[in-house]
């Protein structure tokens, strides 16, 4: 046995990460030389069957013919994985549920020249799956149904796959992961695997290939210095959008994540329609600050009409909660879960953007840089600047850019 060749078996019900962290293992891999490929059961499904395996009755364990098409699928690609490590390859991914024990124990047993490492992905955030649910039904494989039946049909394949379910327990060398958090919640290694500490430390980091973060255009609110609110952009502030789409126009967007407020999805649209493909997914957890009973005021009624509240916020910007509201420190939980939101559901996009808020931004920029706590409500975050972000193991990036109107 080669102790330098390796199979990595993906389990885990559909939507939870599976494709997205084996395409990032094998970049990653081959980023060191380390020759991957990935055998997904899903693609060689697709080109067999078209849109007939879209039907979720394919999927049902007493649909004796789609059992034995879905095991055929897997055999092959069992052989195919085998032929790759036996010829140049180093690493095989066989990207697939893979929930059944029965399946497993078969792959356990068919390939026995290499060590295996199967990996779950589990995640349990029901926004969250409820997001990579709609994006799943929004491609080809459903583009003959419309939206709402390929929600249900692929809800239905879910199902049928929780009836076989069997999480990671017995296996000789596994990983059980939140795919969400990029947590590992359980692991076992019983064999020595090739690649292991690179493994391991890959599937803990947050991975950012390029973050745009932009703050929202120029707003009513803001000519008037109010905090919070839901205003709407100016025509200034149209004209910014306008600018950051031209800007972004020469990149690949897939995905846009925005606030809940007006100002932050204004902003995002001009740039969405000059994509292809580009979604605009509004999360709760990019907010602007949330300033209570001071909402919708200027901060030279705050000091006029509450003093108490401007001298005590004046004090600790950081750790200042606004009565009926929150502050800097509250709103780090929600910022960070709007991150890994952000990352998990933009997949494995080479390009991602984030329109957002002065202080959630700031929130955001201090997850990925050093800031003592009493200088995070300070960090500069303009309008007629964004943001360009990289995070990966070998490289950081962090950088202040202008656009043109």
């Amino acid at each position: 046995m080669h102790n330098n060749k390796l199979y990595i078996v993906m389990v885990g019900l559909p939507a939870r990460g599976k494709s997205t962290i084996a395409n990032k293992l094998k970049e990653n891999l081959t980023k060191y030389g380390i020759k991957t490929g990935i055998f997904n059961n899903g693609d060689l499904r697709r080109r067999l069957t078209g849109v007939e395996s879209s039907r979720p009755e394919f999927y049902d364990p007493d649909n004796q013919q789609g059992v034995e098409l879905r095991e055929k699928i897997a055999l092959t690609n069992m052989g195919r994985a085998s032929d790759y490590l036996g010829r140049t390859g180093y690493v095989a991914i066989l990207d697939a549920t893979n929930v059944s024990l029965k399946r497993r124990k078969k792959i356990a047993g068919c390939i026995t020249n290499h060590p295996i490492l199967f990996i779950e992905c589990i995640n349990g955030d029901e926004k969250i799956l409820k997001a990579g649910i709609q994006r799943k039904a929004a491609s080809p494989e459903f583009s003959h149904l419309a939206k709402d039946e390929a929600i249900k049909s692929f809800r239905q394949r879910i199902e049928y796959y929780q009836m076989l379910y069997a999480p990671l327990k017995t296996e000789r060398n596994y990983v059980k992961l939140d795919s969400l958090n990029n947590k590992i919640l359980a692991e076992e290694i019983t064999d020595k695997i090739p690649y292991w500490d690179r493994i391991r430390d890959f599937l803990v980091t947050d991975t950012v290939k390029n973050l745009f973060l932009l703050r929202h255009g120029e707003t009513h609110f803001n000519l008037e210095n109010r905090i919070g609110g839901d205003s709407d952009l100016t025509e200034n502030g149209v004209a910014q959008a306008r600018g950051l789409a031209s800007y972004f126009q020469r990149k690949k967007i897939p995905v846009i994540f925005t606030s809940e407020k007006r100002r932050t999805v204004q902003t995002a649209v001009p740039i969405k329609a000059m994509q292809e493909n580009c979604a605009i997914i509004p999360l709760k957890d990019f907010n602007e600050i949330d300033s209570g009973i001071c909402e919708c005021m200027t901060y030279e009624e705050i000091r006029d009409q509450m003093p108490d509240v401007s001298l005590a916020r004046k004090k600790d910007k950081y750790n200042y909660i606004y009565p009926d509201g929150e502050g800097y420190v509250s709103m780090k939980y929600r910022v960070d879960m709007g991150i890994k939101k952000a990352l998990y559901l933009s997949q494995d996009s080479q390009n991602i953007i984030i329109v957002g808020h002065r202080a959630a931004n700031r929130m955001i920029l201090s997850h990925f840089l050093y800031r003592r706590e009493e200088d995070v409500p300070y960090i500069y975050v303009p309008q007629d600047r964004f943001y360009h972000i990289v995070a990966t193991q070998d490289k950081k990036l962090l950088q202040l850019k202008p656009y043109d109107l």
